[in-house]
């Protein structure tokens, strides 16, 4: 089975075509130039490089968030437009289910990925290893970091933290968790989009016109909106 693999959660754009378990080709960039302008294009020329034609595209996965509103919004409009166009299953993977899989080598540990949601609250999760897939031990929300440290302890076991926005919280995980804390090198916490196609080979194929962004919390205006209707509801 040939997957595309979409990630435009974040500025790191992510593209990956996989044959089952084998990588056939891989484009990253780390620029912050509009995703909208960059995410096609790059699918075209992976696919152009590695000599594949979209006619033999079987499956569409794209992480879908959490993560960069905007982002997430092109990645999945993109792979609905693509899923739609050539009559072929679509999957939405969980952002951090995906960066999770970068800790794999540490099978023995609770693993935690997050993002950052400013004003000290973070998207997460923790998963463990386990029968070769990744298992939710506490399911992803949005909540704030001090909470967060505060239930994780609770657990009383080792914790791989993995983040791209880890410079934000390092000091205050080693100071709140302190001998449970596990941080890899930098190099692992970024989502790679080859993983992003592992776990959507797992997931189960959604409705193409149902699969929405998976945002964790409104966007700020949406949520201003919705508050000023409930306001008014009330008057």
């Amino acid at each position: 089975m040939n997957v595309l693999a979409i990630n435009t959660s974040s500025y790191r754009l992510g593209i990956a075509l996989m044959n089952d378990e084998h990588v056939i080709g891989v484009h990253e960039t780390y620029t912050k130039m509009n995703q909208s302008k960059r995410a096609m294009p790059a699918i075209e020329q992976l696919m152009a490089d590695v000599q594949m034609t979209p006619a033999e595209i079987d499956r569409i996965v794209v992480a879908q968030g959490p993560g960069s509103f905007t982002g997430i919004r092109i990645g999945v409009t993109i792979a609905k437009t693509m899923a739609w166009a050539l009559d072929v299953p679509i999957v939405g993977v969980s952002t951090l289910k995906a960066l999770a899989y970068q800790a794999t080598a540490y099978t023995e540990h609770v693993i935690v990925p997050f993002f950052d949601a400013r004003r000290n609250r973070v998207y997460t999760g923790a998963y463990v290893w386990k029968e070769s897939a990744l298992t939710p031990v506490i399911d992803e929300k949005n909540i704030s970091m001090d909470e967060w440290l505060a239930e994780l302890e609770q657990l009383n076991k080792k914790l791989v933290f993995l983040s791209p926005d880890m410079d934000i919280y390092e000091d205050t995980i080693h100071s709140t968790v302190k001998e449970h804390v596990i941080i890899p090198p930098s190099i692992f916490h970024r989502v790679n989009p080859v993983h992003v196609a592992l776990v959507g080979e797992m997931e189960e194929v959604q409705d193409i016109h149902t699969l929405t962004p998976e945002y964790l919390r409104l966007a700020e205006a949406e949520k201003k909106w919705r508050d000023a209707q409930e306001a008014s509801s009330h008057e």
